[in-house]
């Protein structure tokens, strides 16, 4: 969310409630630039909500992130000087209270409003609890109809409809059209859903759905992954035996693709770029049958120690934990050393928007740009270590050509003894050629668009480098 003013405190102590908590992280997720899920996770252990609070809690935070613009758009009509005369504790809390209102159906309007107007007395003064009452009580009074000018823009329709940035919206119906923008908007609003990956070292696919079924879960197959399953109703999966005893492992069905990609075979020897918290490169290892070695390097060296845990959990003895700027990859590994070499680069992250829904509101233009420059330098180095007939994957979770196929492109151009590789496992192929989302002549790169499968975006390009 977009910073306004220097970060002062919410008056009025400890929060307490699902409402106060979200207000708080609202809060301090605008005004310091905190992360919402890791400003979430503390705000709720401190609290010791009960499990339906903070559920509402969570569902308050998320939501409000993803609709801000829609909602500044609303109360910008009712609040004079909106936003930046508002004190940020208020804005969160007309904020929440304006997303509880119209999204949510589960409390009564009523206690909603004698909530908000409850917190704002509490944390301010009587004029505060007069100002939420009476923007409140319109609203419900008014409807929750968002009524634009007929002059907008598409794009400036959908950036107010689906609550996305414009600038962003512009570039996507430049690049994929206006329906497809609205699409991908709207998915970018919708709940993430929960998906792992199964371990083959720890039994099959349909084993480990039976197994869950049997003990109540919901769960199915996923169609996107061969190797990934997709939790209707089964709670929080991290906190399972499963999970536990390394049968799954939490991960998005798009970026299940990438070590699919990347098809490392029982012996070879493979590098992780960039590798933490593991899941990638625990999954080429249990691609690999555990035989081999896959070399799994991070820049954080606190980081190692999750690459480790992951793969004692799943229990995997090839990873090989390294830590260091990859910028510098090149002088640790010898030069064409490795079989495959994969770049799963730091990224914008225009892809998890779903996850990480203030990333539409702190990223910019120049963002892009500059994570370009990097990616292109960290696939300079990564290439140095592919051996000859070997396959160098490249991959983000984000939508932006620039940081995508220019990268690519720009590397080919410069390095001409590797080209685009097409020849992707058909376990990959075929559900995109199914649900007619394989492109035309496609060359070896591929860009996920959330709507597609419910997954995340995401980028993969496949190169191999030539025989000499």
């Amino acid at each position: 969310m977009r910073k306004m003013n220097t970060p002062k405190r919410i008056p009025g102590g400890k929060p307490q409630g699902a409402r106060e908590v979200a207000m708080s992280v609202l809060h301090n997720v605008e005004t310091r630039g905190a992360y919402s899920g890791l400003e979430l996770n503390q705000a709720l252990n401190a609290a010791e909500l009960s499990r339906p609070d903070a559920a509402l809690a969570t569902e308050l935070v998320y939501g409000t992130i993803q609709r801000l613009n829609t909602i500044d758009y609303e109360l910008g009509k009712r609040v004079k000087g909106w936003p930046r005369k508002v004190e940020p504790w208020v804005r969160s809390l007309l904020r929440l209270s304006y997303y509880q209102l119209r999204w949510l159906s589960r409390v009564p309007a009523h206690a909603v409003v004698d909530e908000a107007v409850r917190i704002a007395k509490k944390r301010g003064h009587a004029g505060i609890g007069g100002l939420v009452n009476g923007v409140l009580r319109g609203l419900l009074r008014d409807g929750f109809d968002t009524v634009l000018p007929a002059e907008l823009s598409a794009a400036e329709r959908i950036s107010l409809n689906q609550s996305h940035p414009l600038w962003l919206v512009e570039r996507w119906v430049e690049r994929f059209g206006e329906r497809a923008t609205e699409n991908m908007c709207a998915a970018g609003n919708e709940h993430p859903r929960a998906s792992a990956r199964v371990n083959p070292l720890r039994g099959t696919r349909e084993q480990i759905v039976s197994g869950m079924t049997d003990a109540g879960m919901e769960v199915l197959p996923s169609a996107l992954a061969e190797a990934g399953i997709v939790a209707i109703k089964a709670g929080n999966l991290g906190h399972t035996d499963w999970y536990r005893q390394g049968f799954i492992s939490i991960q998005d069905e798009s970026s299940m693709l990438v070590a699919a990609v990347a098809d490392p075979k029982p012996g070879m020897r493979v590098l992780d770029c960039c590798a933490a918290p593991g899941g990638k490169s625990t999954h080429m290892a249990e691609r690999m049958r555990n035989e081999g070695v896959v070399i799994a390097n991070d820049v954080h060296p606190h980081k190692e120690a999750l690459i480790r845990q992951q793969a004692d959990r799943l229990g995997l003895s090839i990873v090989e934990t390294t830590t260091g700027d990859a910028l510098g990859l090149s002088e640790r590994i010898a030069p064409e050393s490795c079989d495959v070499v994969l770049l799963d680069a730091p990224c914008s992250g225009l892809g998890v928007i779903r996850r990480k829904p203030e990333i539409k509101w702190n990223k910019t233009e120049d963002d892009i740009a500059s994570l370009a420059q990097l990616q292109g330098k960290l696939l300079e180095q990564a290439q140095s270590m592919v051996k000859p007939g070997g396959a160098l994957v490249y991959s983000t979770c984000t939508i932006a050509s620039e940081e995508n196929e220019d990268v690519v492109r720009a590397f080919l151009i410069n390095h001409p003894e590797y080209a685009l590789d097409p020849v992707w496992p058909e376990e990959v192929l075929a559900p995109l050629r199914e649900s007619g989302n394989l492109p035309d002549g496609f060359e070896g790169m591929l860009q996920l668009l959330p709507q597609m499968f419910g997954s995340d975006g995401f980028f993969i390009a496949r190169m191999r480098k030539k025989l000499r």
